[in-house]
This record gives C-alpha cells, structure tokens and sequence, in this order.
C-alpha cells in the first residue's frame, strides 16, 4: 500500500542557554508546520532546545533540570503534528545527547546519539555517555530510524536501523561550517543511503555561536544518494518535502537548488558570525580602527553588511608614519558605506610615551618596541570609545599575521571580536574582490598597494615576512596539513624560508592564546582545534 509523508526541515538558529527563545522557536515552527505546511512530521536540529554547544553548561543539575522543563513544556504545547525534538536526557545510567518523537502530549520513542564526536570543535565525551541502541518508530505507516550527527558519519547506525525496518531516516545535526563541509556531508550521506537503499533527511541548525559557524545546508537524499531538496544556507527556513512510499521504493518530490562558491560560502559565514555575536549578546554597536588598508577595509564592508551602517563606527588614528595615502583611501571607504567616523591622532600619546620612556631607553635604538607602542595607544583609544559609548571593538588582523605573530599584543589584538582570525592574507584580497563584485566599496588601491603596518617609516609587511602567497602555501601544510618541516621544504619551498616561518608560527603561541574570539573557516583554526603547549622545544 501507497503511503505519504511530508516532512518539514526546520533549519532553526538557536542560541545556548535561551531556553525559553528555543522554546518558543520550536512551538512556533511546529504550528506553523501543522497550520500553513500541512506536515506529518517536523525535525528539529540536534540539541535545539539547549542550543549547541552547551558545553560545561551540561554539567550543572539546574541546567538539566531546566531542560527537561522545557521539553515538558514543548510535549504539552505541541499538538497535531509528530515533532522530532533533541535534548539532553538524564536517566540512571548517564546523560545523553537525545531526541524524542513527540505526538499530541506523548512520547513515541527517544533516541540517544551512538557516536560521540571528540574532535576539532567537540569534546562530547567530556559530557554524554554513548548509546548503542537503534530507534525506529511508525507514523503514519511508516517505520522512521533515527539517527543524530556523528551517527550518520559511521555505518553502524543506519544499518541497525534498517534492519529493524526503517523506510526513512530522520538525522538531527549540529554540524559546523567549513568551506568544503557540505559537499563533504553529501557524500557521507550518498554513502549510507545507496548501503541501505534508504532516503535520508538530514537537518542542520543555522547561526554563529561562539567561534563556530553553522551553515544550515540541510539536505535530503534518495535511496541512490542524489540530493533532492535543500533548505540552503546561512538562513533559517521550513522546507516542506513530500515523501511517496511504496513497496519497493521512496519518491521524493524533488525541489532545485543552489550551491554557493567558497568565496560566496565564506563571505555569509563571517558576516552570520558577526550578526549573530552581536545581536545574542545585546551588543549595541561596534568600533573599528581603520586604516586605509585591506584588512580594516573588508572588516568593515563585513561589518556593515552584518549590522547596518548605524552601527559601526570607524575611527582614523593617524601618527608621524601614516601616509596621505592611507588617509585618503580609509576616508573614501568610510564615504562609500556612509558610516560615522572620526579621527584622532595618536601621535601626542605616542610622543608622550616616548618622553615617558626616555630616561629607560636611553643608549637604546629605536626597534619593535616603539612600534607595539602605537599599536597600543591604538588600542587604548578603541577601548575608551567603546567603553564610553557601549559595544565592542573589532579587531582587524587576519589568521596569517596571527600565526606567526605579526601582530601587537595588547595593541591590534586587543578587542571583543575578530572577524578575520581564521582568513589568510591571500583570501582576505579575494575576499575583497568578491565583495566589490557585489558593488564597488573597497578602492581598489587598497587591494591593489604592498601591505604595510606604517609603524615605521617606508615599512612594508614583506620587510619582516615571506611573500604573503608563499607564507600561505607554508602555513597551510604547517598548520592545516599537519606537515614538517622537511615535507614542506620537499615541496619545493627554501629551508631557510620555512624554518624561519615554523620558529615563528611557534614562538607565537603565547599570543595566539590571549586572543579574542572569530568565527572558525578552516578546520585548523585558532582556538578549540589547535591545542599546543607555550612552553615547548619540538621544532619539527
């Protein structure tokens, strides 16, 4: 006998620790499921009520506690349609990483993650315990397998599942964005529905927590593995998908879509991130130094395309080495987003340090020491600003500077967000070019001038460092590669060029650890996947 289904993809963006937001996110898409949709079932993304990562959250009572008051409170308000709702469960063995099937004030069935992600951004085994259980649970006619996340990457699950005579698997995610992640998916998923001959619905959540990035991309696959629908990107959506079961097949009602491009996935990743941090953090505004260079530039194009033009505030900071140059172009770009803006020269504070200072330094040349000092004063008057009027200062270095610490502790480093923390140098100009393809905002001097620090006179970044397109290439295979030293020189690189760039990258461990939060790109970034001891002589 012919059976229908049709599942709502409920793509949410869901904020840790709102229970009360999350809450009513949920009961909202559930009604408008059943109301406008015509839904039998609606999947919410893993963990949804707590929102994902709660992280040591999980190991207070009260925040458990508070949870399964919710989850109460969404099985009593949610009628008429089934709702696959994810949650932690505590029970007598352990706390796990669960979801239920909800259907008019019951329980159907609850399922708890098999597989616990230990990796990069997750640490789940610092918190759940692992299940070894399949769920598979009939609505409508139709036995439903559950799977949730790191399951779905491992064959056993959705073989078990299938054993017990699921048609269709129902998989809640919370899987962070990475420039390749969703092609990636695709093919984990491919995978598991051509070994089973059984359709997946996949359905991720959506927004920036943290440093970490959810792009939705929530998907589902036929029995052949062929995508069929998508809920897109970097946006919340309710996708309706209608499922034809048969005796020896699933129709799925197939719906186009569009894929995005790196630039284009990595450009909506940062500006989510930056939206998000401010907005669930009821940040009012925020500040940027600029300073006619590329990286302030594209921050601020990011930040306005995030926030609005109202609030974001440039500040020009000049000193005795900043060109007319510089000026003019940081003026041009703060006219063409039309933001507020001031200038206030640095060079009474710096020249105040500098008499200050005298007495200490004397018989001493000048050096780096004078240049961290104007980072710094830069820093001091972002800091009063944002204090004085609320909000936050972003920060403008980029991941390439910071990895081999090119950047000024306290000075440029000091801030509440950084928004290019995981771009390289070279994407930061691609970055910059793709957003003047969209409309003309950044001058094209700025892309097209050396980059410089102009905290000395006539300096340029390639006085101190590598051709950024070499520094690249060697920090990729250092850092995302995992590579040594002597496999990158293998590559063709000099040995002097790429021992200098390691003792570096090394030597700079102990700022990369004070710096503040940016929205992770790559699956090496700086912060939860890159772990590394300050005090250490390895040199490989």
């Amino acid at each position: 006998m012919t059976k229908k289904l049709r599942i709502v993809l409920a793509q949410l963006n869901l904020t840790v620790g709102d229970l009360a937001g999350n809450l009513k996110k949920h009961i909202d898409a559930a009604n408008k499921a059943r109301d406008e949709l015509a839904a039998d079932i609606i999947v919410f993304p893993e963990l949804g009520l707590t929102g994902y990562s709660p992280e040591d959250l999980l190991l207070r009572p009260s925040f458990i506690a508070d949870t399964q008051a919710s989850l109460n409170k969404f099985i009593d308000a949610a009628k008429g349609v089934h709702c696959l709702v994810s949650h932690p469960l505590k029970t007598a063995t352990g706390l796990y990483n669960a979801c239920s099937m909800i259907y008019d004030g019951k329980i159907l069935g609850c399922y708890s993650k098999q597989f616990l992600p230990n990796y990069n951004v997750f640490d789940e085994y610092r918190y759940f315990d692992a299940d070894n259980k399949a769920c598979v649970i009939p609505i409508n006619g139709v036995p439903i397998g559950l799977v949730i996340c790191e399951d779905v990457w491992m064959q056993g699950p959705t073989r078990e599942a299938v054993q017990q005579g699921a048609r269709l698997i129902l998989s809640p995610n919370a899987s962070p964005f990475e420039t390749t992640k969703f092609d990636q998916r695709l093919t984990v998923l491919a995978n598991r529905a051509k070994e089973n001959n059984i359709p997946i619905v996949y359905v991720n959540c959506v927004g920036g927590q943290d440093e970490i990035v959810f792009d939705g991309g929530s998907v589902v696959v036929d029995q052949t593995g062929v995508p069929r629908a998508c809920a897109g990107f970097f946006k919340e959506a309710l996708l309706p998908v209608d499922f034809t079961i048969e005796a020896a097949t699933v129709h799925i009602d197939e719906q186009p879509f569009k894929s995005l491009s790196d630039l284009e996935k990595i450009y909506q990743a940062l500006v989510l991130a930056l939206r998000d941090y401010v907005e669930k953090n009821n940040i009012p505004n925020v500040f940027i130094g600029i300073s006619g260079g590329i990286d302030s530039a594209l921050t601020l194009a990011i930040a306005v395309d995030a926030l609005g033009k109202d609030r974001v505030h440039a500040v020009l900071m000049p000193s005795r080495y900043t060109s007319a140059m510089s000026m003019e172009d940081a003026n041009a770009i703060i006219q063409n987003f039309a933001i507020t803006h001031e200038t206030i020269s640095i060079e009474p504070v710096f020249e105040s340090f500098l008499t200050t200072l005298l007495p200490s330094f004397q018989g001493k040349k000048p050096d780096i020491t004078e240049e961290n000092i104007q980072a710094r004063a830069r820093a001091v008057i972002l800091m009063a600003l944002s204090n004085k009027y609320g909000g936050i200062v972003l920060t403008t270095g980029n991941r390439s500077e910071l990895a081999v610490g090119y950047c000024s502790l306290y000075g440029d480093m000091a801030g509440g967000f950084a928004v290019l923390k995981d771009i390289p140098k070279t994407t930061v100009y691609e970055l910059s070019k793709y957003r003047n393809r969209l409309k003309q905002v950044i001058p094209q001097r700025i892309i097209d001038r050396p980059p410089t620090a102009e905290l000395a006179a006539n300096q340029k970044d390639q006085d101190s460092l590598p051709p950024y397109d070499v520094l690249d290439q060697i920090l990729d295979a250092y850092l995302n590669q995992s590579m040594s030293s002597n496999e990158i020189i293998a590559l063709g690189f000099s040995s002097d060029t790429v021992t200098k760039v390691i003792k570096l990258v090394q030597q700079s461990e102990y700022k990369r650890r004070q710096s503040v939060v940016g929205p992770r790109v790559d699956h090496k970034s700086f912060g939860k996947d890159w772990r590394y001891p300050l005090t250490n002589k390895y040199r490989g």
